[in-house]
């Protein structure tokens, strides 16, 4: 099942849509969740221009979080038919969305994860509960490791997904980790909210 589009008054978005089925009690639903991305009519997050010039930093290919017992392959998400940002395969991996700035690049670089599945916790099951301060490590493509430490969580409707301060250009590296959270619908197959963890270059 898809996370579905939505609208948001002054910019246009598409919708991050992955499949992700979960237990609620003793029954098993399926849960949809909404994380826009930049309209692909609308420049990505990592298109912002200066007239300094930054170094290129190699892909990320592994994520790890010690405080909530992450470390996970990260896969390379791009974009669905629709324009909606691609869905991590499997609820054991998390995915970087590829459109955006890599990790340590000026610019917020965002990676996704599932919750739950039906058989038990997703990557980021634990993700809600990480504190301020806790270490997130992202290795990439060429040995290298970039280190961020939360600064604040934040937990919202997914009708009021805050795509500006997820997606916006920004001059300094930061990092998004984008998960479901709050109540589940049974009704909708939904969780009505989003989980955004905001992490800062460590040191």
């Amino acid at each position: 099942m898809r996370w579905p589009a939505a609208g948001f008054v002054g910019l246009a978005v598409a919708c991050l849509a992955f499949s992700l089925t979960t237990v609620t009690g003793s029954a098993a639903t399926t849960d949809r969740g909404v994380a826009p991305a930049p309209s692909s009519t609308e420049p990505a997050a990592g298109s912002f221009r200066s007239v300094r010039r930054y170094d290129e930093v190699a892909e990320p290919v592994r994520l790890r979080i010690p405080g909530a017992g992450v470390d996970t392959r990260l896969q390379r998400l791009g974009r669905a038919p629709d324009g909606s940002v691609e869905a991590p395969a499997g609820f054991g991996e998390a995915g970087w969305f590829a459109d955006g700035p890599r990790p340590g690049q000026p610019g917020p670089a965002v990676i996704l994860g599932h919750l739950d599945s039906r058989t038990g916790p997703g990557v980021f099951f634990r993700l809600p509960a990480l504190a301020p301060g806790a270490q997130v490590v992202v290795d990439r493509a060429d040995g290298s490791t970039v280190a961020f430490r939360v600064s604040r969580t934040l937990q919202v409707q997914k009708t009021e997904f805050p795509t500006d301060l997820v997606y916006g250009a920004t001059l300094q590296p930061s990092l998004r980790l984008v998960t479901c959270g709050g109540e589940f619908d049974r009704h909708t197959g939904s969780y009505r909210d989003n989980v955004i963890v905001y992490a800062d270059p460590a040191g």
